[in-house]
């Protein structure tokens, strides 16, 4: 066992155990309980770091450990782990998938990106174009956005909910409470087929997303970061803290529990992303398939042939 799996180690011992539910405590939606995303959940939150130094290595180690878990994982070939990506703009979405990710082999993990849906996806139900990016058995999944955009962006815009193509019959004040048990259903059908989920909002300021957004305008090579859609889209703050919220308490279930990350640091959104994702696999007591004695003894001989080759 290497340094970085050994249980004597302090920063992997972060997410084990108690000192992983102290940890936790702030940032998970507990299921079953009405949430206040403004009183509740604070965007600065850093936990008992006081700078960026302070976490390097941990998550430095928290990757490394990572990548030996999504080894296994590919290995055993039982669990997929599903993890779901939401957040405003500028939040850091992209960078906390790069930097998590970034021992993770390439052939066991797959990144969806959902944009605006297209003619093909609108002449489908709204969970089919996240349906059939779904990860193997083996691998992991990652949703940049997903299909909780449509109980977010399409109630803040309801002239988006009338271009759906549904039947005017099916678009009344029981809409959106359906659409939460649906997703319940259907994550809950993913878990008992094996598909663990960890579902993530990335929780920035209003105030830290608009000097992000200003940084992109400064800076030449983050120009294509930005579109004046997005400066648009702060008037309606509001609103999406609103159906963010009522989301939380109606989506937050105990196969399918959302976590509140604070994203005003991007250090230490990366550290509890990572950590919550190792925890996670770790509790599925992952392992390297075992052989045969048959398989065993054909090993042996594949051995001694290639050993005695000249």
């Amino acid at each position: 066992m290497t340094k970085h799996h050994n249980q004597k180690d302090s920063s992997l011992n972060l997410f084990d155990t108690k000192s992983h539910a102290e940890f936790m405590r702030p940032l998970i939606v507990p299921p079953g309980q009405k949430i206040s995303l403004a009183k509740d959940y604070d965007p600065g939150y850093k936990a008992h770091y006081l700078k960026k130094s302070d976490s390097k290595s941990d998550l430095q180690e928290v990757i490394e450990a990572l990548k030996h878990y999504q080894d296994m994982l590919y290995a055993q070939n039982t669990y997929s782990l599903l993890i779901i990506f939401q957040a405003m703009d500028a939040a850091g979405k992209d960078s906390t998938i790069k930097h998590v990710m970034s021992g993770i082999n390439p052939q066991g993990c797959q990144v969806h990106s959902f944009k605006a849906p297209s003619t093909e996806e609108l002449d489908h139900d709204y969970l089919w174009r996240c349906s059939k990016a779904l990860p193997e058995r083996g691998k992991i999944g990652i949703f940049n956005r997903s299909y909780y955009e449509e109980i977010l962006i399409t109630r803040v815009h309801p002239e988006i909910l009338a271009q759906r193509q549904l039947p005017p019959s099916l678009i009344d004040k029981h809409i959106w409470k359906d659409r939460f048990e649906e997703i319940n259903k259907f994550e809950k059908y993913l878990v008992s087929n094996g598909t663990i989920i960890l579902k993530f909002f990335l929780n920035v300021s209003k105030e830290e997303q608009k000097e992000r957004f200003l940084e992109r305008i400064y800076r030449p090579e983050k120009n294509w970061k930005f579109s004046t859609n997005d400066a648009k889209e702060r008037t309606f703050w509001d609103d999406y803290m609103t159906v963010y919220e009522d989301m939380f308490n109606h989506t937050s279930t105990e196969w399918a529990p959302w976590h509140i990350i604070s994203a005003d640091h991007k250090w230490f959104t990366r550290l509890a992303v990572a950590g919550i994702i190792y925890a996670q696999l770790k509790e599925l007591n992952l392992h390297y398939p075992k052989v045969s004695e048959a398989q065993h003894l054909e090993l042996l001989q594949a051995k001694v042939m290639l050993e005695s080759e000249s």
